[in-house]
Parts: C-alpha cells; sequence; structure tokens
C-alpha cells in the first residue's frame, strides 16, 4: 500500500517519542511505500524549528534514513472539485495524498476524519495499528 503519514504524527514520534508510532512508521517503511509531500516535509521542519529547535538534527536524521516517496505540493492548487475541508493547509495534504494515489492517509486532525471520501482511507494512528498492527 501506498501510505502518507500527516506532520501531527510525524511531531508526535519525534517530539513526544512516541514508541508505538515509531514502530508503526518502520513498519509502513519495511511493508509499504511511505510517501510525503513537499508541504509535510516544509509543515515539519517549521513546526520543529520554531517549537521543538533541539530536535531538528534528530528529524533530519530520521528522514535522512528513511525509504520515501516524495509528492510534489504545489504552492497554488488549481482549482478542483475533489473534496471541500475548512482549512487550507489540510486540502495541501489531501490534494498531495490523491495526486500521489495514497491508499491511506494516516492522522490526528479531527477536520480529515470528519471527511467522507472514497480514496485515500483517512484513518488515526491507533485505528492504522489496530487494523494493520505495529
Amino acid at each position: 500500500m501506498r501510505i502518507m503519514i500527516d506532520t501531527n504524527v510525524f511531531v508526535s514520534i519525534v517530539v513526544f517519542n512516541s514508541k508505538i508510532l515509531a514502530k508503526m512508521l518502520n513498519d509502513i517503511c519495511e511493508k509499504h511505500t511511505l510517501v510525503l509531500s513537499t508541504y509535510i516535509l516544509e509543515e515539519l521542519s517549521n513546526v520543529i524549528n520554531s517549537k521543538f529547535p533541539g530536535k531538528i538534527a534528530l528529524i533530519d536524521d530520521i528522514l535522512f534514513n528513511m525509504p520515501f516517496e516524495t509528492e510534489f505540493t504545489p504552492h497554488i492548487l488549481p482549482n478542483h472539485d475533489l473534496f471541500c475541508i475548512r482549512d487550507p493547509k489540510d486540502e495541501k495534504i489531501l490534494y498531495s495524498a490523491i495526486t500521489a494515489d495514497a491508499d491511506i492517509l494516516i492522522t490526528g486532525d479531527k477536520d480529515f476524519l470528519e471527511l467522507e471520501i472514497e480514496r485515500p482511507m483517512i484513518i488515526s494512528p491507533s485505528e492504522f495499528v489496530k487494523q494493520y498492527g505495529a
């Protein structure tokens, strides 16, 4: 499967040292294809730099040593009728997941979890672990 992980999940892995989420990420990298958008990578760097600057070397190390595909996120999204979501930042993440042909988007963001779209499947980290193990 092609799996995209939202920024908030990465922050939980790096900043809060979540062993369950770190194992989930490792399992995804070993058994599936991890896809990250350029928007998620930029947002992750900005969040870590501004809120947790002592962790930037750790996130660099994780990303450098982790296999993943990168999906380009346009700075200005084209007009589309794929979905409607409240937060423009979230729109870029979901748009990238769709254009990357992701099967699953893992996020803790309620705005995503409340959407009803066919693909990608949008689930929380705990639901992913329950369904697919970690």
